[in-house]
């Protein structure tokens, strides 16, 4: 039977023709091999704060030894057009640009490169000395520049095309002799070619037929500052009244803001609270028979009162609420609502969705078990049920609730307990329509869960820093977390203690100790809190040898604090952070380095500012008993820059108000944790000045 194919037989590709056997277009000569910041290959988002430059790094070259040309494009997500910005050959095939996203939200970026023959052209021609060779190279950088007016419009079109016709012109006139006038031609002409703004407009209209881009639009989340840098301050509100054995309310709260403020917080953080459940309520310490007066635990959510969306009676009402969340915000600070999935047996979903819920064979609900405790209080959701849809919609309603009260940063209570997908779906959700919302994952669990809800969206997440106590420990872990492949998703919070966690290092009681360990948490990371007013108290007193739960714990029953006992921290933690809200270095964790010092009892580390302008020190004493000394290496060079090692610097410790001046690169230090358990040096350079003193800044 004749062929019913139309095509001439010499257009159709032979069997084994690159045509049929490539898949691409084999004139694309540029190859973008790598673009970074890339979560698993783009599977996730990087993060970013919005109003901030966001890094992009990417490997790209091509074949010979022509000019490519590599942009970033970037968008917000639910833009159609792109923004471009030309990257810059770092050297080594690595090319870099940056760009800003201007609001909190999800974009999206890549990278387009391409073999550029006006560049390659341009080149080669600022090389060239012969005039026979400038002339007809002039000749050809006229025809790509008349190709490019084709591609434009307007005024553009019309400033190419006369710049094409003047350089050949100019290749076409030919002035007799060799002489000046012949060299004053040349010269003219090369300058004509070579002419910096026409190249600008000429790079507008580039010829991009065989660009390579890319296969991937990554994704990258930008938050709001506070997911980079915040100062978290915890309390149990039925704690917070004045009178001895009275249950504190949310007014309560609130006439305590100003001295919470006064402290240097700007995130007052609540546990739940909801009404708590009556049915297997657990009493002081723990005790699984409640008495006539327990109040049982915050985290045992529901009765008839109501359940999530619900304020537990006795703290107050909704509207007491949303005036504690505008008194905060007029303080400085915002307020963070702990969310725990989880129900009590008697909270309303128990007889409203019983799917909901894992049914033993006896006939109960499986309650929450981590072997060998046991928590009847608390029942947890099946995420494995036939109506998991409907009960995703409503976990995600009650996020939307207290996001009507105005609460706009959530702690999440072991979301590492729940399916992942459902986070991956809710905080995209919720973020898609408040993009300034903060969530904080309270996971202590196995590293890779960890990153796992960090990649899936998660702002913070808490770390393991409780349980890091020697350099050692200290550096290895830090220089991970800011430095290593989550430095681009996963934001650490560092706590010195929980409810929940009451370290041995905590339990000797030594002040030195709970002071040590705030300096390290406020300094290391950018993002950290303590549980109070446990800890400016220096409450140590475990409930049983060998145990992390605090004895008489908040989160069994009612405590009325001393706030006025002697020798409590909190001026201490005002000091400490006010430093960290007056110097950026602090405000982020990327510019952390450590620093060599001979003695294992004592840590250095430095951390500057993106700018250059603030650099600051720290060193601690990890001994609470001894004094202990020796010598730091902070080189000259990397202070005052190469060239200027015999400057001398200042360095003003900012817990003493002492000042020392350094010069050459190894320096004595000191510490006698009995005084003051650590050094915060802001590091002031020489400044040259007309006067003849030294002045520093």
């Amino acid at each position: 039977m004749p062929s019913t194919d139309t095509t001439p037989l010499l257009l159709q590709p032979a069997a084994d023709s690159p045509a049929a056997t490539w898949s691409g277009d084999g004139r694309v000569r540029a190859v973008v091999e790598t673009v970074l910041p890339a979560v698993d290959g783009g599977r996730f988002a990087a993060k970013c704060i919005a109003g901030e430059a966001f890094t992009v790094t990417a490997h790209c070259f091509t074949d010979g030894h022509d000019a490519l040309r590599v942009v970033l494009s970037w968008r917000a997500e639910d833009a159609a057009q792109a923004s471009e910005v030309a990257m810059e050959a770092l050297g080594n095939d690595e090319w870099q640009a940056r760009f800003v996203p201007p609001t909190p939200g999800r974009y999206r970026y890549t990278v387009t490169a391409w073999v550029d023959a006006f560049l390659s052209w341009r080149r080669e021609l600022a090389r060239r000395v012969d005039p026979g060779d400038i002339r007809l190279a002039a000749r050809v950088g006229a025809l790509e520049i008349a190709a490019a007016a084709q591609r434009a419009t307007g005024k553009d079109r019309a400033a190419l095309t006369a710049w094409a016709q003047a350089l050949e012109a100019g290749a076409q006139t030919d002035t007799d002799g060799d002489g000046a006038a012949a060299a004053a031609q040349i010269a003219a002409l090369q300058e004509l070619a070579l002419d910096e703004g026409r190249a600008a407009l000429m790079a507008r209209y580039a010829d991009r037929r065989h660009a390579c881009r890319y296969p991937v639009e990554l994704p990258l989340v930008a938050d709001r500052e506070r997911a980079r840098y915040s100062t978290w301050y915890e309390l149990f509100p039925r704690s917070a009244g004045p009178t001895p054995g009275a249950h504190g309310t949310l007014r309560d709260v609130q006439a305590r803001l100003p001295a919470i403020a006064a402290m240097g917080f700007d995130v007052l953080y609540l546990p739940p609270i909801h009404p708590i459940g009556r049915v297997q309520r657990k009493g002081k310490n723990n005790a699984l028979v409640a008495g006539p007066g327990d109040v049982g635990s915050p985290w045992a959510i529901g009765a008839a009162e109501g359940g999530h969306k619900a304020i537990l009676p006795e703290l107050g009402t909704a509207q007491d609420f949303r005036a504690l969340v505008d008194a905060a915000r007029s303080a400085g600070m915002e307020v963070a609502l702990d969310i725990a999935f989880q129900c009590a047996p008697d909270h309303p979903y128990v007889q409203e969705h019983p799917d909901w819920f894992r049914w033993r064979p006896d006939g109960t609900v499986q309650y929450a078990e981590n072997p060998p405790k046991k928590y009847q209080d608390i029942y947890p959701f099946h995420f494995e049920c036939d109506d998991w849809q409907g009960l995703w919609t409503e976990l995600k309603s009650i996020f939307e609730h207290w996001i009507g009260e105005g609460v706009r940063i959530f702690r999440v209570d072991n979301p590492h307990t729940k399916a992942f997908p459902f986070w991956e779906w809710v905080i995209t959700e919720l973020q898609r329509k408040h993009p300034d919302v903060i969530f904080l994952a309270e996971a202590f669990t196995r590293p890779k869960v960890m990153h796992g809800l960090a990649k899936r969206g998660f702002t913070q997440s808490y770390t393991y820093y409780t349980w890091r106590n020697t350099k050692e420990e200290l550096v290895e872990y830090f220089t991970e977390l800011a430095h290593g492949p989550g430095k681009d998703y996963f934001r650490p919070n560092v706590w010195p203690n929980t409810p929940d966690i009451l370290h041995e290092h905590l339990q000797g009681g030594e002040p030195a100790v709970f002071m040590s360990r705030l300096v390290l948490a406020a300094t290391l990371s950018a993002s950290y809190g303590i549980y109070g007013p446990a800890y400016e108290l220096m409450e140590h007193l475990p409930r049983e040898p060998g145990s992390e739960e605090y004895l008489d714990s908040e989160k069994y029953q009612i405590r009325h604090w001393d706030l006025d006992r002697p020798g409590n921290l909190a001026s201490f933690i005002a000091h400490v952070n006010r430093i960290r809200r007056d110097n950026p270095a602090l405000h982020r964790n990327e510019g952390l380095r450590f620093l060599p010092l001979d003695n294992p009892a004592l840590i250095a580390y430095a951390k500057r500012s993106d700018d250059g302008r603030n650099t600051v020190v720290t060193v601690v004493n990890l001994d609470p008993h001894h004094t202990q000394s020796g010598w730091v290496n902070l080189a000259a060079a990397w202070v005052n820059g190469p060239g200027a090692e015999g400057d001398p610097w200042q360095m003003h410790d900012l817990l003493s108000q002492q000042r020392f001046v350094w010069q050459g690169d190894w320096h004595f230090v000191q510490l006698d944790p009995h005084r003051m358990p650590a050094h915060v040096f802001a590091v002031r350079r020489r400044v040259r000045r007309e006067q003849d003193f030294d002045h520093f800044e």
